[in-house]
């Protein structure tokens, strides 16, 4: 058997010594590449919030471009179906009761209310929520209590299906045609009365 030399055991040493500087490198260069991949992680997020912010902006001047087609035919729409217009209060927000709604458009005048729901694209879940804030409207505001409360979608995307819901719901449908807003309900439609 033959022995091992004090020198082959420094070699030996060198060679650990070595392979450990070798893989003490690669785990900084591995820690720096982790470091420059959280940075890009971290711009890659706050481009995304940054866009996020933009695309929000823009959904809500989309929003109030349709409010403003919307607002001023309420008046020529609703009278032309014998619904004499007095008022028209764009988001009319209310908190009462630890609860709250908000009403794009209140359309009213001494003896009836429309509230009218808003949007840019109508999806049925636009129509039901409105559904549920009109069954909250006369308790959250009593002043109405008397009035007979009618509902309205409108929306410049009004898919057929989801009009045909609102129509059997009860609320009047509103869409662009056009260049202008019309009340799609043919002239047998009755509003359900809140």
């Amino acid at each position: 058997m033959s022995g091992t030399t004090q020198d082959e055991v420094w070699a030996l040493f060198r060679e650990i010594a070595d392979a450990q500087k070798e893989t003490d490198r690669k785990f900084q260069e591995t820690d720096r590449k982790f470091q420059e991949t959280d940075r890009k992680f971290q711009e890659t997020d706050r481009q995304l919030k940054q866009v996020g912010r933009r695309i929000g902006e823009l959904g809500n001047r989309l929003g109030e471009f349709v409010e403003g087609l919307v607002k001023p035919a309420v008046v020529r729409l609703f009278q032309a179906r014998g619904i004499v217009v007095h008022e028209v209060h764009p988001d009319v927000s209310v908190d009462r009761h630890n609860e709250g709604i908000q009403i794009d458009l209140l359309v009213v005048n001494d003896s009836e209310a429309v509230l009218v729901e808003v949007k840019s694209k109508l999806a049925q879940s636009d129509v039901d929520e409105h559904l549920e804030r009109l069954a909250k409207f006369k308790r959250m505001l009593p002043r109405y209590a008397d009035v007979r409360a009618m509902g309205a979608v409108a929306a410049m995307v009004v898919p057929p299906e989801v009009a045909r819901h609102a129509y059997r719901q009860g609320l009047f449908v509103l869409a662009q045609t056009g260049d202008s807003m019309a009340i799609l309900n043919d002239d047998r439609f009755q509003p359900k009365a809140w």
